[in-house]
């Protein structure tokens, strides 16, 4: 399932470039501190993983439940704001899930889908082996990156669609689980289309997936049955009325805020100003990546689990969250004010939000 649609072809790259990609060499000081300062950082603490992945499911799921059991008072919307950010937490597990190493947290991915993945309508296996694509060196930023759009150079009604889309994925998906996933199993033809376009969360509406093979495959067959049951399960309680309709609205409103935050902060993960598509050096795949390290606090809650340091993971995809906070003060201290390293650092979310905002506007004046 695509998490956007908005029309674009190679062709709109072609207007003039607000920072030409790949017109620098790499910065060899800052990738050789990078590899040789955070070696002993790589391997993951699974008391952390564990702790941080129930303590938020259990956070959210009671929050939720107060927001259905407190009838319009003040205290529900508190609870739906609390079940919103502690479910996207819980849920932003899924970007470490397509990291780890097989055998580094044993039943770490089965226990996130069976509580996270499989409610939400997002396992994992719609993340896995699409994600890998974003890093890879020489797809980073091109047409062959599923999760990348020129978004600084296209039209500004597309930021806007860009995220309402994202408010509307919980629908999308419950029709992908219940409706097409049971289909396409009798239904070759569907099957091809639903593996091939809507069985990824991705923003390259170009982008076509390739059938898992192996463990992978097996992986995402159960972990589709088991989404597709919760879909139609869902459906048949809320038409017999066992589920009033309050209370699916309530959970499709609270899955819709998960969707749409993770939209805002997928809207400021880069700078997206690779016009032209071309590969780009990695150097400059950091430098249209985004950290927005401390002193700020608040991206702890739209940007969690590591994810405020997300062009250091462009760096270091192989540390995990809980050790970018160290090996981003080991870089600070380590490089120089001129290295490219602090050139990727942030202040806020607004502030990026009206950097790609004025850059759209740019492109309707042009």
């Amino acid at each position: 399932m695509t998490t956007d649609t908005l029309p674009f072809t190679a062709s709109e790259a072609g207007a003039p470039s607000l920072r030409r990609a790949a017109a620098r060499g790499d910065d060899k000081a800052m990738l050789k501190a990078a590899a040789q300062m955070t070696r002993d950082l790589n391997r993951p603490d699974a008391r952390i993983y564990w702790a941080d992945l129930i303590g938020s499911a259990v956070l959210g799921y009671g929050a939720l439940a107060l927001c259905i059991a407190d009838r319009g008072g003040i205290a529900s919307y508190f609870a739906g704001v609390v079940a919103v950010l502690a479910l996207y937490r819980a849920g932003s597990f899924i970007h470490e899930i397509a990291h780890i190493k097989k055998g580094d947290l044993p039943w770490f991915r089965f226990v996130w889908n069976l509580i996270v993945g499989v409610p939400l309508l997002a396992p994992s296996f719609m993340y896995e082996g699409v994600h890998n694509q974003h890093h890879a060196k020489t797809k980073y930023g091109t047409i062959d990156d599923p999760e990348y759009l020129p978004l600084a150079s296209m039209k500004p009604w597309s930021l806007p669609l860009f995220l309402i889309f994202a408010a509307l994925a919980p629908v999308l998906l419950l029709g992908r689980f219940a409706i097409l996933a049971p289909l396409s199993a009798i239904w070759p033809a569907l099957r091809r289309q639903v593996v091939g376009r809507y069985s990824g969360l991705q923003i390259n509406p170009q982008f076509v997936r390739e059938p898992a093979q192996g463990s992978d495959a097996r992986n995402w067959r159960w972990q589709e049955v088991a989404a597709s049951a919760w879909a139609v399960s869902l459906i048949a309680l809320m038409a017999t009325g066992i589920l009033p309709i309050r209370e699916f609205l309530i959970v499709l409103g609270v899955m819709s805020g998960v969707m749409f935050l993770n939209q805002v902060r997928t809207l400021v993960a880069h700078l997206w100003e690779n016009e032209s598509l071309e590969p780009m050096s990695v150097t400059d795949q950091y430098l249209d990546s985004v950290n927005v390290p401390p002193p700020g606090t608040l991206p702890a809650l739209w940007a969690p689990v590591g994810l405020r340091y997300h062009a250091l993971h462009h760096l270091l995809p192989g540390v995990p969250y809980h050790n970018l906070g160290e090996a981003h003060r080991r870089l600070t201290a380590e490089l120089e004010a001129e290295s490219a390293y602090h050139a990727s650092h942030h202040r806020a979310l607004l502030p990026l939000v009206g950097r790609i905002a004025r850059s759209t506007m740019k492109r309707r004046a042009a």
